[in-house]
């Protein structure tokens, strides 16, 4: 048969083949059967023109056509994956899996191992409970409910009609019922106008308050069931991924935190994908109310509170006083290994300091208290920082190249006005002690300087037993400018020291914006304790701004005024705060060469107490302390007394003990505790082979 068609032509389109032809057919058979043919090459040609590139975390680069949901992308990879997936991070914003993705991007698909899957969950999680509220208490209106650390909450408006623990069953009951039903989070963009009609006609003032502050074309609802919620999300594909349900706890709460507007109900939960991971939750939080600072501050008594003496004002006792000094101690001692200098600034400080440093602007009433003064005109404040007053040390004379690095330390402590609402033991209180330092360089020492900081936050760490923590990189909110003080140059100077010094010494970290003092960005220590929950403990932060507003300087090389660049650095960032932490991360029982007492001497009766006395003069001559329990007691209760206040070693002496010159050693809290007697030297021996098992 003669073919009156030239062969097709191939044609290579934005990396992909595509078929064409030289000149039309006249064929009329082939020409339908060429029609037919070009018609599916079309097909293909514009799904490839229409592929986007997207870029996993390992770094691989895959193409899946325009408008792919995360879901699709996971499926792609792995069913498995695909049903454990509960929201999408593109280019750094967490989104709905459902959501279809209509450009080249880089994606982290989260599931509930992920921080922002969690918080995915969780506010899911409360949409779900105010469903289940609406559906059991009509009419109930909403506030906010944001996915916390663990849980979320929402605050609601009953109107007349109250809620209580007791119902909390009741709730959880309708939430699972819900949760069964596998409803989809359908995420609807409305105008604004809209929105308004719908919340008017709902009659949530509450919602229309919100609405009131967006901006057109940025609003969203979601709507699940038969529930609909203004909300930015994202959340999870659907509602059966929420399998275990506990509400926790009810508080009261004022609208938008202002003490104007009216006191909503605070629902408090948590949910897990897993009934079992609720069941070891549980159990997480038992434990959390036996390490509770405040119940073990009491039992060890290390510290107290007084409504006399004021809400937010720890008073030390001597035991606490003693743990207190023995940290302060450590630090001061590392820090004059390193060239720190001590110093001492004032409780107060003049207006003008303030609004000199752009702290007065930046915080105002917030964390400024006024003084009385006894002159008309003079404003004094109690001192909310301490970085101000090291400035005005830094200026007080002049300073040449030669004497740079300066590193100026301090144990200051400080005042800020918390909420009542707020505070909470040590690790929310009105006045604190900061492990404050501030070092003044040239730019070229900067790296050097916060790498060495660095090393000395990290061996505080160590010596403390916090192996698990990550570092934070907090930057600038791009989108803000307002927010900070200072040039772009010197803002790009100080994020790069930071970052380059964490991937020098190969540090866990992670980058979050917005979250810069205003002066400069930081470093932040979030540590995770025996229960697996994280703090912030410890900050270093570098600033170019300070030294301008105060107008430091010193003698170049070049014979000409340079200005230094400063380090604030906190390693403990507290002590109240670090204390309560490391108070629940060991349970009470302190590393030994903290611990307020480390022995207690228990005489069997009180024929043994002279000898008993004897050890404890050896002891102490040694410097290491302890306590003698001579009280008319048996020696069960002297040992059960002493297992309560968490004392690491018990030195029983009875009528062998004090013929043979020794002590009969127990171990507070341990296996095999009884170590058997030991004469005075070697017990010696034996308690400092135990500090050195500590480092």
């Amino acid at each position: 048969m003669k073919m009156n068609y030239k062969p097709y032509k191939m044609v290579v389109y934005n990396n992909f083949p595509i078929l064409g032809s030289y000149k039309p057919i006249t064929d009329s058979c082939l020409y339908l059967k060429r029609k037919l043919a070009q018609t599916i090459f079309y097909s293909i040609t514009k799904q490839l023109i229409n592929m986007i590139n997207i870029t996993l975390p390992d770094g691989s680069v895959r193409k899946y056509e325009s408008g792919a949901t995360g879901l699709d992308i996971a499926k792609s990879i792995s069913e498995g994956l695909a049903r454990n997936v509960l929201s999408v991070k593109v280019n750094g914003e967490v989104w709905d899996a459902t959501r279809p993705i209509e450009n080249d991007a880089a994606i982290q698909l989260l599931t509930f191992r992920d921080d922002d899957g969690k918080a995915t969950f969780w506010h899911s999680s409360a949409h779900l409970m105010a469903e289940a509220l609406e559906a059991l208490y009509p009419g109930v209106k909403f506030g906010a409910g944001p996915a916390l650390e663990n849980g979320f909450y929402y605050d609601i408006d009953l109107g007349d009609r109250t809620l209580s623990s007791k119902d909390f069953e009741t709730i959880e009951k309708k939430m699972l019922e819900l949760a069964r039903q596998k409803n989809e989070y359908l995420r609807e963009p409305i105008s604004k106008a809209d929105a308004i009609q719908f919340f008017e006609e709902k009659g949530d003032e509450y919602k229309l308050e919100l609405i009131d502050k967006l901006e057109d074309g940025s609003i969203t609802l979601y709507k699940q069931g038969g529930f609909t919620d203004l909300c930015r999300g994202p959340h999870i594909p659907h509602t059966g991924f929420i399998k275990a349900i506990k509400l926790t706890k009810l508080s009261g709460a004022y609208w938008q935190n202002n003490e104007e507007n009216a006191v909503m109900t605070r629902v408090y939960g948590i949910t897990f994908p897993k009934a079992k991971e609720l069941k070891e939750y549980l159990a997480m939080i038992e434990e959390a109310k036996k390490r509770d600072h405040r119940k073990l501050g009491k039992e060890l008594e290390l510290f107290m509170f007084s409504e006399k003496v004021g809400a937010g004002l720890p008073i030390w006792l001597p035991k606490g006083t003693a743990l207190r000094n023995r940290l302060q101690d450590f630090l001061t001692k590392e820090q004059i290994k390193r060239g720190y200098q001590l110093v001492t600034t004032p409780h107060i400080g003049h207006k003008n300091l303030y609004i000199t440093s752009g702290h007065y602007e930046k915080y105002g009433e917030d964390s400024f208290q006024p003084i009385g003064t006894p002159r008309e005109g003079e404003e004094f404040m109690l001192k909310p920082m301490n970085c101000p007053h090291h400035c005005e040390i830094y200026a007080h004379k002049p300073h040449s190249y030669k004497e740079l690095p300066l590193r100026i330390a301090e144990f200051g402590t400080v005042y800020r006005y918390e909420q009542s609402g707020e505070l909470h033991g040590l690790s929310r209180v009105r006045c604190f002690t900061q492990d404050d330092a501030h070092l003044f360089c040239t730019v070229d020492q900067l790296k050097d300087e916060f790498i060495e900081t660095l090393n000395l936050t990290l061996l505080v760490f160590r010596k403390m037993g916090f192996s698990d923590f990550t570092a934070q990189i907090s930057l600038r909110d791009p989108e803000k400018p307002e927010k900070y003080i200072g040039s772009d140059e010197n803002w790009n100077a100080a994020e790069s020291a930071i970052i380059e010094a964490t991937q020098e010494l190969g540090l866990k970290t992670v980058t979050e914006l917005g979250e810069a003092a205003f002066y400069g960005p930081k470093l932040d220590f979030m540590v995770r304790d025996a229960l697996g929950r994280s703090w912030q403990l410890g900050t270093i932060q570098v600033d170019y701004n300070l030294p301008e507003r105060f107008e430091l300087e010193y003698t170049g090389a070049d014979n000409a005024q340079h200005r230094p660049v400063m380090i604030h650095r906190a390693p403990f960032g507290s002590l109240e705060r670090f204390i309560s932490v490391l108070i629940e991360h060991t349970a009470g029982k302190f590393p030994l060469w903290l611990t307020p007492e480390q022995y207690a001497i228990l005489p069997i009766s009180d024929k043994f107490v002279d000898y008993a006395k004897e050890v404890k003069n050896q002891l102490e001559a040694k410097d290491i302390r302890g306590y003698m329990d001579n009280r008319n007691e048996t020696l069960k209760r002297k040992i059960r007394d002493a297992e309560v206040k968490k004392v690491p070693i018990m030195l029983i002496v009875g009528g062998k003990d004090v013929e043979g010159g020794t002590v009969s050693v127990r171990m507070q809290g341990v296996e095999d505790g009884d170590k058997g007697a030991m004469t005075i030297p070697d017990f010696m021996d034996f308690f400092n082979g135990l500090l050195e098992q500590e480092g």
